[in-house]
């Protein structure tokens, strides 16, 4: 194409050239929209949203209802799994489900607050899958009984359950996290974190002093790359909730099988639903993920609204 120069020293294209050019350059970027929008379309839809290849997750409580919805998510996600739980049948049970789903996982027996067995769930796990840069804490005890009535035993249990086996997790993932150069710490909370009740003293004091280490840890690991998140839910639909008998500390009847007490849960969720294991799964998913690569030291409530 041959270009004039004008009087003004400026390039003078014909007009024909000058349309082509336009066009191109349009074309151009509305193929630049489409494949942003296709990238879009396929980490919001579909079997692709929020893939975690390449992360490798230890996940305490792994054979229970939430710990396992979790493992079960983020493996269809890609993340490697190390399986934890006190229960080393139930571990190994969710392993083989896991792996026969096409997914990667091994089993741990881990009583959360044995620092010795955390090391070896983390030594293991790395041997199996690589460097761990996800850790999601979520074993738990309880003992429902009024301030009078808890015992030293009882509060021990539950205290360095939660809060000491949640310390010690995080104690022993983060050199495996330094190593991968990111991590991502996941605390379970509850609406206890928020507002305790009068039953049972040392599960309010534990799950309000998941609060201050989260935001220890948050603070303390931030400019290496490591998150650390209280995910806290509400009433969740589980056996650990369904032999909860707090609204009827009489009746033999489990909560969630008598009519009155799971009105009652529900009167206390505006949603007017129970949460599920996958709720808190997606949640976690979520915060793992690039799409919340700012978020660390917060609490994130997934309670139907019941906390407010």
């Amino acid at each position: 194409m041959k270009i004039e120069i004008g009087t003004s020293g400026r390039e003078v294209v014909p007009a024909g050239a000058r349309e082509a050019t336009v066009a191109a350059v349009l074309g151009e970027v509305d193929a630049v929209r489409v494949q942003s929008s296709s990238r879009r379309s396929r980490s919001r839809g579909g079997t692709k949203v929020m893939r975690l290849d390449g992360e490798v997750a230890v996940i305490t409580g792994a054979g229970g209802a939430i710990g396992g919805a979790q493992a079960r998510l983020l493996a269809s996600s890609g993340a490697a799994i190390g399986i934890a739980d006190v229960d080393l049948a139930k571990a190994e049970a969710m392993a083989h489900e896991i792996t026969r789903a096409g997914g990667r996982a091994i089993a741990s027996e881990l009583d959360v607050r044995d620092l010795d067995q955390w090391q070896r769930t983390m030594a293991a796990t790395q041997a199996a899958f690589g460097p761990v840069t996800v850790l999601a804490n979520n074993a738990g005890a309880n003992v429902r009984t009024t301030f009078d009535d808890q015992t030293e035993a009882m509060w021990d249990l539950i205290v360095d359950t939660i809060l000491k086996g949640s310390f010690l997790g995080i104690k022993a993932a983060v050199p495996s996290m330094r190593r991968a150069g990111h991590g991502v710490i996941i605390n379970l909370g509850s609406i206890a974190s928020v507002r305790p009740g009068a039953m049972s003293p040392g599960y309010g004091a534990a799950k309000m002093g998941l609060v201050g280490l989260t935001r220890s840890a948050a603070l303390s690991y931030a400019t290496e790359n490591i998150r650390c998140v209280l995910v806290s839910p509400g009433h969740v639909d589980t056996p650990f909730l369904r032999a909860d008998t707090q609204y009827s500390p009489n009746d033999a009847t489990t909560s969630l099988d008598n009519p009155e007490n799971y009105r009652m849960r529900l009167a206390a969720t505006p949603m007017g639903r129970l949460m599920s294991p996958e709720d808190i799964a997606r949640t976690v998913r979520f915060v793992i993920s690039p799409e919340a690569a700012a978020i660390t030291g917060s609490m994130i409530t997934v309670d139907g609204g019941a906390a407010m």
